[in-house]
């Protein structure tokens, strides 16, 4: 991704603004990480070889979900949508339209 994050000047940026997108640059890049461990994986034939992968997918993972917690810290409205959706129970569609009736 380099420095194409940016739509506008990045010297025109804040500081926060700035770190925020390089926090979405690495959660997308971890995202891309996960899905490429999880394409090797369902190719592999080699025990050994899926188990190591599979190993460094979970770093990944917990990768992820650093970089989208601190987003989720920084950004007070997505937290407040986010709780509405992630680690639920029921229908995710419903669960999506709740949390967009509440921030209405």
């Amino acid at each position: 991704m380099g420095f194409d994050q940016y739509h506008e000047p990045p010297d025109e940026l804040p500081k926060e603004t700035r770190t925020f997108a390089r926090m979405i640059a690495s959660l997308i890049e971890e995202a891309e990480a996960i899905n490429w461990y999880e394409q090797r994986m369902a190719v592999e034939t080699d025990k050994q070889a899926k188990a190591i992968m599979a190993n460094a997918q979970k770093e990944e993972f917990k990768h992820f979900g650093m970089d989208l917690e601190f987003l989720l810290r920084t950004k007070d409205d997505w937290r407040t949508e986010m709780k509405t959706i992630l680690f639920t129970k029921g229908d995710i569609v419903e669960r999506g339209e709740a949390a967009e009736e509440q921030v209405d």
